[in-house]
């Protein structure tokens, strides 16, 4: 059974911990509407001519692949902490082997995402015409922040009199070269954090599939987790970068997902420790 034993801690501190562990899980999953919150509103703006379905993973890359994720964080505690390792057989490792593939699909798909939505914020051309002369034309937008956009304005114009305005191509959105900057420079840290995260679960999931063959040995452990050790610390560059440059919500999901695989680390460890010692 991969389920951790409760004689590990005395009952209370137990109930406790398992407690904390899921209330992590749960805001996790409000994150799956919060993303969509910032995604919808975020669309309006880049798509202002309408959406097009094979662009609605770039749109909505966000809330997709946090559900994704919920739903593979969930396979993950159900395989290395619920369920017994004889239950997971026939049509319930089927099941699970299933809804993983489903999750990976959308994971690569919104890796993808963020690699589009990267060149896309990288193609920009210089804007020529002065900003209050637009402004006075109507229908453009400016750039404040990554996925932040107000209708630019006669007031908000001046602001960027001295300078250097980009635009965005094919659309008609425009901002300061720094700001421009900045948003490149997360998208990059999306990139970044999407790639460490897949290169994560894969190790996960082949940890998983040896311990349920009972082939997960020591050795095995300790080259994982070395390499894990590394991807781990730049996914908290990359939270402790958006707590700084990036918004809070990205930040504290990026948090709440080392939290929440700390508890499938632990898991794996305990239940690795315990067929070791059968």
């Amino acid at each position: 059974m991969s389920e951790m034993a409760s004689v590990a801690l005395p009952n209370n501190r137990y109930t406790l911990f398992r407690v904390f562990k899921y209330t992590v899980y749960l805001l996790l999953a409000y994150n799956v509407y919060a993303f969509f919150l910032d995604n919808h509103a975020a669309a309006g703006s880049v798509f202002g001519d309408g959406l097009q379905w094979s662009r609605v993973i770039e749109a909505y890359n966000d809330s997709i692949d946090t559900l994704a994720w919920v739903l593979l964080l969930l396979v993950f505690e159900l395989e290395t902490f619920v369920l017994a390792d004889h239950r997971i057989r026939g049509w319930i490792k089927w099941t699970l082997n299933a809804i993983s593939a489903f999750c990976y699909l959308f994971i690569v798909y919104s890796f993808y995402g963020y690699v589009a939505e990267m060149v896309y914020v990288s193609d920009l051309a210089s804007v020529a015409q002065p900003v209050c002369e637009l402004a006075a034309q109507g229908g453009w937008q400016l750039v404040v922040a990554q996925d932040e956009y107000v209708p630019l304005t006669a007031a908000n114009c001046t602001t960027l009199a001295d300078a250097r305005v980009l635009r965005l191509a094919d659309v008609q959105i425009l901002g300061d070269t720094a700001v421009w900057r900045e948003i490149e420079w997360l998208a990059w840290t999306d990139v970044i954090n999407a790639g460490a995260w897949l290169l994560v679960v894969v190790i996960l999931a082949f940890e998983v599939w040896l311990q349920l063959r009972h082939e997960l040995s020591d050795r095995i452990m300790r080259y994982s987790q070395l390499v894990k050790a590394v991807l781990y610390f730049t996914l908290f560059l990359c939270a402790i970068y958006w707590g700084f440059s990036g918004s809070f919500l990205d930040f504290w999901d990026a948090f709440l997902w080392l939290v929440a695989f700390f508890f499938i680390e632990l898991n794996l460890f305990e239940w690795q420790a315990e067929t070791s010692g059968e």
